[in-house]
């Protein structure tokens, strides 16, 4: 069993899903991919202590500040490729960000292979199913192009800009997955 719970944020309302102990999914209300990670049936609690862990993260993201993740248990469900990805992502500093390519190299040095692609981890970071608390919109192209963020190029503008992420040579391309 999944339980779920629903909690408005600047973003809109964020559902939160746990296995009853960790943090298996935060997606914002709309977004590609919603759900998708979860195969069991679900039902709605509030009162887990993950849910109110997520919250008070939440809260004080949204606050502006730069909250740890040590004390949130999470448990995204995915490949051992996904996980590898969204361990890196866990590991961007706050108001930075990092390419699909950087991400893809330092996967081939954790793999021992000589390349791996972009394309693919931008799959894994695409398919992320705790966003925001997993920061995968602090991904870009290696053009500085904000693309392929699943809650919305309007969302992934608004993550950066409340983390203080220098955005001068960053730009929305006019066509691809971030429109």
């Amino acid at each position: 069993m999944i339980y779920t719970t629903a909690i408005p944020s600047p973003l809109g309302i964020i559902t939160l899903a746990s296995d009853g102990e960790n943090l298996k999914g935060l997606w914002i209300e709309g977004q590609k991919y919603f759900r998708n990670s979860i195969r069991e049936e679900t039902c709605q609690k509030d009162d887990l202590k993950v849910f109110h862990l997520a919250e008070e993260w939440l809260s004080a993201y949204f606050k502006g500040n730069n909250p740890s993740l040590k004390h949130i248990p999470l448990k995204p469900d995915g490949s051992e490729f996904q996980k590898q990805v969204w361990e890196i992502l866990c590991d961007i500093p706050y108001g930075q960000v990092i390419t699909y390519g950087d991400i893809a190299r330092k996967i081939a040095v954790k793999k021992g292979v000589e390349r791996m692609s972009a394309q693919a981890v931008g799959g894994a970071v695409g398919h992320n199913p705790v966003s925001i608390i997993i920061p995968c919109h602090r991904v870009i192209g290696s053009d500085g192009s904000l693309t392929g963020y699943a809650g919305g190029i309007d969302k992934k503008i608004f993550l950066l800009r409340l983390e203080g992420a220098d955005m001068s040579n960053l730009y929305v391309p006019k066509k691809g997955t971030a429109i």
